[in-house]
Protein backbone atom coordinates (compact mmCIF):
# COMPACT_ATOMS: atom_id res chain seq x y z
CA UNK A 1 0.00 0.00 0.00
CA UNK A 2 1.45 3.87 -1.00
CA UNK A 3 1.66 5.48 1.94
CA UNK A 4 -0.93 8.08 1.98
CA UNK A 5 0.72 10.80 3.12
CA UNK A 6 2.67 10.96 -0.26
CA UNK A 7 0.02 9.50 -2.29
CA UNK A 8 -2.03 12.85 -2.76
CA UNK A 9 1.39 14.59 -3.85
CA UNK A 10 3.09 11.90 -6.31
CA UNK A 11 -0.93 12.33 -7.96
CA UNK A 12 -0.55 16.32 -8.05
CA UNK A 13 2.89 15.94 -9.25
CA UNK A 14 1.86 13.77 -12.37
CA UNK A 15 -1.38 15.71 -13.04
CA UNK A 16 0.94 18.66 -13.33
CA UNK A 17 3.46 16.98 -15.54
CA UNK A 18 6.10 17.41 -13.06
CA UNK A 19 6.10 13.68 -12.65
CA UNK A 20 8.76 12.19 -9.72
CA UNK A 21 11.23 13.91 -7.96
CA UNK A 22 14.40 11.12 -9.82
CA UNK A 23 13.59 9.71 -13.26
CA UNK A 24 15.21 10.13 -16.51
CA UNK A 25 14.71 13.93 -17.90
CA UNK A 26 16.70 12.73 -21.35
CA UNK A 27 17.97 9.85 -22.86
CA UNK A 28 20.46 9.52 -26.21
CA UNK A 29 21.16 6.42 -28.09
CA UNK A 30 24.46 5.86 -30.12
CA UNK A 31 25.27 2.74 -32.22
CA UNK A 32 22.59 0.89 -30.13
CA UNK A 33 21.11 -1.88 -31.39
CA UNK A 34 18.89 -0.19 -34.36
CA UNK A 35 19.56 3.31 -33.74
CA UNK A 36 22.36 4.75 -35.18
CA UNK A 37 21.27 8.04 -32.82
CA UNK A 38 17.80 8.47 -31.06
CA UNK A 39 17.13 10.56 -28.46
CA UNK A 40 14.29 10.86 -26.17
CA UNK A 41 13.14 13.58 -23.75
CA UNK A 42 11.08 13.09 -20.98
CA UNK A 43 8.65 14.98 -18.40
CA UNK A 44 8.41 12.14 -15.34
CA UNK A 45 5.63 10.68 -16.54
CA UNK A 46 4.96 7.09 -17.47
CA UNK A 47 6.15 6.56 -20.65
CA UNK A 48 4.43 4.66 -23.58
CA UNK A 49 6.59 3.57 -26.81
CA UNK A 50 4.06 2.49 -29.57
CA UNK A 51 5.07 0.80 -32.58
CA UNK A 52 5.39 -2.58 -34.71
CA UNK A 53 6.46 -5.65 -34.13
CA UNK A 54 10.56 -4.91 -34.89
CA UNK A 55 10.20 -1.25 -34.49
CA UNK A 56 13.03 -0.99 -31.82
CA UNK A 57 10.90 -0.62 -28.37
CA UNK A 58 12.59 -3.05 -26.91
CA UNK A 59 15.55 -1.84 -27.66
CA UNK A 60 15.04 1.35 -26.22
CA UNK A 61 13.90 -0.11 -22.92
CA UNK A 62 17.22 -2.34 -23.03
CA UNK A 63 19.52 0.76 -23.46
CA UNK A 64 17.58 2.22 -19.95
CA UNK A 65 18.48 -0.94 -18.69
CA UNK A 66 22.58 -0.56 -18.96
CA UNK A 67 22.43 2.60 -17.10
CA UNK A 68 22.82 0.39 -13.82
CA UNK A 69 24.86 -2.63 -12.92
CA UNK A 70 24.68 -5.82 -15.12
CA UNK A 71 24.13 -6.50 -18.83
CA UNK A 72 20.65 -5.18 -19.13
CA UNK A 73 17.59 -6.55 -19.85
CA UNK A 74 18.56 -9.29 -22.57
CA UNK A 75 21.68 -10.25 -20.31
CA UNK A 76 23.78 -10.94 -23.20
CA UNK A 77 27.60 -9.74 -24.28
CA UNK A 78 28.08 -6.45 -23.83
CA UNK A 79 29.20 -6.32 -28.16
CA UNK A 80 26.00 -7.42 -29.11
CA UNK A 81 24.06 -4.59 -28.34
CA UNK A 82 26.87 -2.43 -30.87
CA UNK A 83 24.71 -1.43 -34.11
CA UNK A 84 25.96 -3.87 -36.60
CA UNK A 85 25.02 -1.33 -40.57
CA UNK A 86 27.04 1.73 -39.70
CA UNK A 87 30.47 2.97 -38.65
CA UNK A 88 31.36 3.49 -34.50
CA UNK A 89 30.96 7.27 -33.34
CA UNK A 90 32.33 8.63 -30.49
CA UNK A 91 31.44 8.60 -26.49
CA UNK A 92 30.68 10.57 -24.07
CA UNK A 93 28.41 11.26 -21.35
CA UNK A 94 26.41 13.80 -23.45
CA UNK A 95 25.99 11.04 -26.21
CA UNK A 96 27.70 11.82 -29.60
CA UNK A 97 30.81 13.35 -28.74
CA UNK A 98 33.60 15.35 -30.76
CA UNK A 99 35.76 13.01 -32.77
CA UNK A 100 38.03 11.50 -30.81
CA UNK A 101 37.54 7.97 -29.71
CA UNK A 102 35.41 5.51 -31.58
CA UNK A 103 33.23 3.20 -29.87
CA UNK A 104 30.89 0.06 -30.69
CA UNK A 105 28.09 1.76 -28.59
CA UNK A 106 26.88 4.52 -26.03
CA UNK A 107 24.10 5.11 -23.86
CA UNK A 108 23.62 8.58 -21.97
CA UNK A 109 21.14 10.22 -19.93
CA UNK A 110 20.40 13.10 -18.15
CA UNK A 111 18.89 12.01 -14.57
CA UNK A 112 16.76 14.33 -12.46
CA UNK A 113 17.27 13.99 -8.53
CA UNK A 114 17.12 15.75 -5.74
CA UNK A 115 20.15 17.71 -5.63
CA UNK A 116 19.40 18.60 -9.88
CA UNK A 117 20.24 17.26 -12.93
CA UNK A 118 22.98 14.50 -13.16
CA UNK A 119 24.80 13.17 -16.75
CA UNK A 120 25.63 9.18 -16.53
CA UNK A 121 26.48 7.41 -19.69
CA UNK A 122 28.30 4.23 -20.22
CA UNK A 123 29.55 2.65 -23.45
CA UNK A 124 31.35 -0.03 -25.23
CA UNK A 125 35.06 1.03 -27.28
CA UNK A 126 37.18 -1.29 -29.58
CA UNK A 127 39.91 -1.00 -26.96
CA UNK A 128 38.15 -2.28 -23.97
CA UNK A 129 36.95 -5.58 -25.57
CA UNK A 130 33.52 -6.98 -23.86
CA UNK A 131 34.37 -3.97 -20.29
CA UNK A 132 32.26 -0.92 -20.85
CA UNK A 133 33.39 2.16 -19.88
CA UNK A 134 31.27 4.47 -17.18
CA UNK A 135 30.76 7.64 -17.16
CA UNK A 136 29.52 10.26 -14.51
CA UNK A 137 29.31 14.40 -14.10
CA UNK A 138 31.67 13.97 -17.21
CA UNK A 139 34.20 11.77 -15.45
CA UNK A 140 35.52 8.38 -15.82
CA UNK A 141 33.86 5.95 -12.89
CA UNK A 142 35.55 2.73 -12.11
CA UNK A 143 32.59 0.44 -12.63
CA UNK A 144 29.21 0.37 -13.62
CA UNK A 145 27.94 -0.55 -9.81
CA UNK A 146 28.75 3.68 -9.75
CA UNK A 147 25.69 4.00 -11.66
CA UNK A 148 23.34 2.77 -8.70
CA UNK A 149 24.23 5.92 -6.76
CA UNK A 150 21.97 7.95 -9.37
CA UNK A 151 19.67 5.17 -10.99
CA UNK A 152 18.07 1.86 -9.98
CA UNK A 153 16.16 0.14 -12.76
CA UNK A 154 13.90 -2.79 -12.23
CA UNK A 155 12.36 -4.45 -15.23
CA UNK A 156 9.92 -7.10 -16.51
CA UNK A 157 10.23 -8.88 -20.24
CA UNK A 158 7.75 -11.26 -21.88
CA UNK A 159 10.20 -14.16 -21.32
CA UNK A 160 9.65 -13.73 -17.65
CA UNK A 161 6.19 -14.72 -17.77
CA UNK A 162 7.78 -18.26 -17.80
CA UNK A 163 9.45 -17.40 -13.84
CA UNK A 164 7.15 -19.48 -12.45
CA UNK A 165 7.06 -22.70 -14.82
CA UNK A 166 10.93 -22.34 -15.82
CA UNK A 167 14.04 -23.87 -14.16
CA UNK A 168 15.01 -22.96 -10.67
CA UNK A 169 18.07 -20.94 -12.23
CA UNK A 170 15.50 -19.11 -14.08
CA UNK A 171 14.22 -18.22 -10.41
CA UNK A 172 17.66 -17.60 -9.01
CA UNK A 173 18.35 -15.14 -11.51
CA UNK A 174 15.06 -13.01 -11.24
CA UNK A 175 15.73 -13.17 -7.65
CA UNK A 176 19.30 -12.05 -8.27
CA UNK A 177 18.28 -9.04 -10.05
CA UNK A 178 16.13 -7.57 -7.54
CA UNK A 179 18.99 -7.85 -4.95
CA UNK A 180 21.22 -6.37 -7.25
CA UNK A 181 19.36 -3.31 -7.91
CA UNK A 182 19.35 -2.09 -4.27
CA UNK A 183 22.79 -3.88 -3.42
CA UNK A 184 25.59 -3.12 -6.78
CA UNK A 185 28.18 -5.15 -4.95
CA UNK A 186 26.04 -8.66 -4.87
CA UNK A 187 26.87 -8.87 -8.56
CA UNK A 188 30.28 -8.99 -7.94
CA UNK A 189 30.08 -11.61 -5.37
CA UNK A 190 27.99 -14.05 -7.58
CA UNK A 191 30.45 -13.60 -10.63
CA UNK A 192 33.26 -14.05 -8.25
CA UNK A 193 31.29 -17.16 -6.45
CA UNK A 194 30.78 -18.88 -9.73
CA UNK A 195 34.48 -18.28 -10.84
CA UNK A 196 35.66 -20.18 -7.59
CA UNK A 197 33.58 -22.96 -7.97
CA UNK A 198 34.21 -23.63 -11.52
CA UNK A 199 38.12 -23.83 -10.61
CA UNK A 200 37.39 -26.00 -8.03
CA UNK A 201 35.27 -28.21 -10.12
CA UNK A 202 38.14 -28.15 -12.64
CA UNK A 203 40.04 -29.61 -9.59
CA UNK A 204 38.09 -32.15 -8.62
CA UNK A 205 37.50 -33.43 -12.40
CA UNK A 206 41.19 -33.36 -13.62
CA UNK A 207 41.84 -35.47 -10.02
CA UNK A 208 44.19 -32.90 -9.28
CA UNK A 209 44.36 -33.60 -5.45
CA UNK A 210 45.96 -30.77 -3.89
CA UNK A 211 44.34 -30.13 -0.20
CA UNK A 212 45.63 -26.77 0.48
CA UNK A 213 44.49 -25.57 -2.59
CA UNK A 214 40.87 -26.86 -2.60
CA UNK A 215 40.83 -25.53 0.75
CA UNK A 216 41.61 -22.50 0.10
CA UNK A 217 39.22 -22.17 -3.04
CA UNK A 218 36.53 -23.57 -0.07
CA UNK A 219 36.98 -21.12 2.00
CA UNK A 220 36.58 -18.14 -0.88
CA UNK A 221 33.46 -20.40 -2.04
CA UNK A 222 31.84 -20.22 1.81
CA UNK A 223 32.52 -16.84 2.08
CA UNK A 224 31.06 -15.31 -1.38
CA UNK A 225 28.23 -18.07 -0.84
CA UNK A 226 27.04 -17.18 2.64
CA UNK A 227 27.17 -13.83 1.89
CA UNK A 228 24.93 -13.90 -1.20
CA UNK A 229 22.85 -16.44 0.96
CA UNK A 230 22.19 -13.28 3.20
CA UNK A 231 21.24 -11.05 0.76
CA UNK A 232 18.88 -13.35 -1.22
CA UNK A 233 17.36 -14.09 2.21
CA UNK A 234 17.42 -10.22 3.73
CA UNK A 235 15.32 -9.57 0.50
CA UNK A 236 12.91 -12.21 0.41
CA UNK A 237 12.07 -11.29 3.75
CA UNK A 238 11.40 -7.60 3.15
CA UNK A 239 9.30 -8.31 0.11
CA UNK A 240 7.33 -10.98 1.85
CA UNK A 241 6.69 -8.10 4.20
CA UNK A 242 5.61 -5.47 1.15
CA UNK A 243 3.44 -8.34 0.11
CA UNK A 244 1.19 -8.34 3.00
CA UNK A 245 0.06 -4.83 1.97
CA UNK A 246 -3.37 -4.06 0.17
CA UNK A 247 -2.57 -4.29 -3.63
CA UNK A 248 -4.85 -4.19 -6.97
CA UNK A 249 -3.23 -7.38 -7.82
CA UNK A 250 -2.97 -10.75 -7.04
CA UNK A 251 -0.58 -11.29 -3.20
CA UNK A 252 1.70 -13.95 -2.93
CA UNK A 253 3.68 -15.79 -0.85
CA UNK A 254 7.48 -16.06 -1.25
CA UNK A 255 10.20 -18.47 0.63
CA UNK A 256 14.14 -18.89 -0.21
CA UNK A 257 14.74 -22.22 -0.57
CA UNK A 258 18.45 -22.62 0.64
CA UNK A 259 20.14 -24.22 3.16
CA UNK A 260 22.74 -21.39 3.65
CA UNK A 261 19.75 -18.98 4.65
CA UNK A 262 18.06 -21.29 7.05
CA UNK A 263 21.02 -21.52 8.96
CA UNK A 264 21.59 -18.08 8.75
CA UNK A 265 18.34 -17.60 10.40
CA UNK A 266 19.46 -19.93 14.09
CA UNK A 267 23.91 -19.61 13.69
CA UNK A 268 26.19 -16.18 13.02
CA UNK A 269 27.26 -16.02 9.90
CA UNK A 270 31.14 -16.88 10.40
CA UNK A 271 29.52 -20.36 11.87
CA UNK A 272 27.81 -20.98 8.51
CA UNK A 273 30.42 -20.17 6.47
CA UNK A 274 32.78 -22.68 8.74
CA UNK A 275 30.28 -25.39 8.18
CA UNK A 276 29.42 -24.71 5.00
CA UNK A 277 33.97 -25.25 3.92
CA UNK A 278 33.49 -28.20 6.03
CA UNK A 279 30.84 -30.08 3.89
CA UNK A 280 32.57 -28.86 1.12
CA UNK A 281 35.95 -30.59 2.01
CA UNK A 282 33.87 -33.76 3.24
CA UNK A 283 31.59 -33.31 -0.29
CA UNK A 284 34.57 -33.75 -2.74
CA UNK A 285 34.71 -37.36 -3.86
CA UNK A 286 30.82 -36.80 -4.98
CA UNK A 287 31.79 -33.71 -6.34
CA UNK A 288 34.32 -34.69 -7.77
CA UNK A 289 32.22 -38.13 -9.97
CA UNK A 290 29.14 -35.66 -10.27
CA UNK A 291 31.75 -33.12 -12.16
CA UNK A 292 29.63 -30.64 -10.27
CA UNK A 293 29.37 -28.46 -6.63
CA UNK A 294 26.51 -30.70 -5.14
CA UNK A 295 25.87 -28.30 -1.94
CA UNK A 296 25.47 -24.34 -2.05
CA UNK A 297 23.97 -21.15 -3.33
CA UNK A 298 23.90 -21.80 -6.74
CA UNK A 299 20.84 -24.40 -6.07
CA UNK A 300 18.93 -22.08 -4.34
CA UNK A 301 15.21 -21.46 -5.12
CA UNK A 302 12.40 -18.94 -4.83
CA UNK A 303 9.26 -20.43 -3.86
CA UNK A 304 5.64 -18.59 -4.87
CA UNK A 305 2.47 -19.26 -3.94
CA UNK A 306 -0.44 -17.25 -4.30
CA UNK A 307 -1.47 -16.45 -1.27
CA UNK A 308 -5.96 -16.54 -1.55
CA UNK A 309 -6.10 -19.71 -3.83
CA UNK A 310 -2.83 -21.29 -1.63
CA UNK A 311 -1.79 -22.87 -4.69
CA UNK A 312 2.02 -22.78 -6.27
CA UNK A 313 2.14 -20.15 -8.89
CA UNK A 314 3.20 -22.69 -10.96
CA UNK A 315 -0.22 -24.39 -11.02
CA UNK A 316 -2.34 -21.26 -11.41
CA UNK A 317 -3.30 -19.95 -14.79
CA UNK A 318 -1.37 -18.13 -17.06
CA UNK A 319 -3.60 -14.81 -16.47
CA UNK A 320 -2.77 -15.66 -13.25
CA UNK A 321 1.02 -16.09 -13.29
CA UNK A 322 0.93 -13.06 -15.08
CA UNK A 323 -0.88 -11.26 -12.38
CA UNK A 324 1.48 -12.38 -9.18
CA UNK A 325 4.62 -11.08 -11.32
CA UNK A 326 3.58 -7.68 -11.70
CA UNK A 327 2.53 -8.10 -8.38
CA UNK A 328 6.03 -8.93 -7.19
CA UNK A 329 7.60 -6.42 -9.41
CA UNK A 330 5.45 -3.70 -7.65
CA UNK A 331 6.04 -4.65 -4.13
CA UNK A 332 9.82 -4.65 -5.25
CA UNK A 333 9.32 -0.91 -6.74
CA UNK A 334 7.27 -0.10 -3.43
CA UNK A 335 10.64 -1.55 -1.55
CA UNK A 336 13.04 0.57 -3.17
CA UNK A 337 10.90 3.51 -3.08
CA UNK A 338 11.10 3.61 0.69
CA UNK A 339 14.79 2.70 1.01
CA UNK A 340 17.44 4.96 0.92
CA UNK A 341 18.99 5.83 -2.50
CA UNK A 342 17.34 6.72 -5.81
CA UNK A 343 13.58 5.70 -6.73
CA UNK A 344 13.49 3.41 -9.56
CA UNK A 345 12.61 3.23 -12.84
CA UNK A 346 10.85 0.40 -14.21
CA UNK A 347 10.61 -0.92 -17.41
CA UNK A 348 7.95 -2.70 -18.72
CA UNK A 349 8.03 -4.62 -22.08
CA UNK A 350 4.42 -5.50 -23.41
CA UNK A 351 3.47 -5.01 -19.82
CA UNK A 352 -0.31 -5.09 -21.30
CA UNK A 353 -0.79 -7.31 -24.06
CA UNK A 354 -2.23 -10.40 -21.84
CA UNK A 355 -4.41 -8.44 -19.05
CA UNK A 356 -7.80 -7.62 -19.38
CA UNK A 357 -8.87 -4.20 -19.26
CA UNK A 358 -10.33 -3.97 -15.30
CA UNK A 359 -6.31 -5.53 -14.79
CA UNK A 360 -4.51 -3.11 -17.34
CA UNK A 361 -6.77 -0.25 -15.71
CA UNK A 362 -4.95 -1.56 -12.33
CA UNK A 363 -1.62 -1.37 -13.59
CA UNK A 364 -1.79 2.33 -14.84
CA UNK A 365 -3.57 3.41 -11.80
CA UNK A 366 -0.70 1.57 -9.52
CA UNK A 367 1.86 3.15 -11.61
CA UNK A 368 1.06 6.23 -11.06
CA UNK A 369 -0.05 5.83 -7.42
CA UNK A 370 3.46 4.80 -6.69
CA UNK A 371 5.10 8.12 -8.23
CA UNK A 372 7.71 5.93 -10.21
CA UNK A 373 8.33 6.76 -13.92
CA UNK A 374 7.75 3.59 -15.91
CA UNK A 375 8.77 3.17 -19.44
CA UNK A 376 6.11 0.70 -20.88
CA UNK A 377 6.55 -0.98 -24.80
CA UNK A 378 2.90 -2.04 -26.73
CA UNK A 379 2.10 -2.43 -30.55
CA UNK A 380 -1.20 -1.56 -29.50
CA UNK A 381 -1.57 2.08 -28.36
CA UNK A 382 -5.28 1.85 -27.41
CA UNK A 383 -4.05 -0.71 -24.67
CA UNK A 384 -2.62 2.20 -22.77
CA UNK A 385 -5.54 4.55 -23.18
CA UNK A 386 -6.26 4.02 -19.72
CA UNK A 387 -3.35 6.81 -18.91
CA UNK A 388 -4.73 9.38 -21.36
CA UNK A 389 -2.49 12.53 -20.17
CA UNK A 390 -1.01 10.62 -17.37
CA UNK A 391 1.29 8.92 -19.55
CA UNK A 392 4.33 10.59 -22.30
CA UNK A 393 3.80 9.21 -25.33
CA UNK A 394 6.38 7.85 -28.17
CA UNK A 395 5.89 6.43 -32.07
CA UNK A 396 8.69 3.93 -32.01
CA UNK A 397 9.42 3.22 -36.13
CA UNK A 398 12.80 1.19 -37.46
CA UNK A 399 15.68 3.73 -36.21
CA UNK A 400 13.79 6.45 -35.24
CA UNK A 401 11.36 8.04 -32.26
CA UNK A 402 8.84 10.27 -31.85
CA UNK A 403 6.73 12.15 -29.95
CA UNK A 404 3.29 11.64 -29.76
CA UNK A 405 -0.16 12.94 -28.96
CA UNK A 406 -2.27 10.31 -26.93
CA UNK A 407 -5.07 8.24 -28.64
CA UNK A 408 -8.28 9.92 -28.42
Amino acid sequence: MVRPDTLTEQNSNLADGQGPTECLRRLVLTNFRSYARAELRCDGRPVVLAGENGAGKTNILEAVSVLGPGRGLRGVRLSEMARRTEADNAFSDEGPAAPGAAVHWAVAATVQTAEGDVEIGTGLTPQTGERRQVRLKGAPAASAAALAEYLRVIWMTPAMDRLFTDSAGGRRRFLDRLVLSGDPAHGTRVNAYERVMRQRNTLLREGRNDPAWLAALEIELAEFGVAISAARRDLVGKLAFILDEDSSFPRSVIALDDPLADDLGAQAAVDVEQAFSERLKANRAQDAVAGRTLDGPHLADLQVRHRDKNMPAARCSTGEQKALLIGLIFAHARLLERQKGPKPVLLLDEVAAHLDERRRQALFDEICALGLQAWMTGTDRLLFKGLGDRAQWFSVTPGAVHSDIRPS
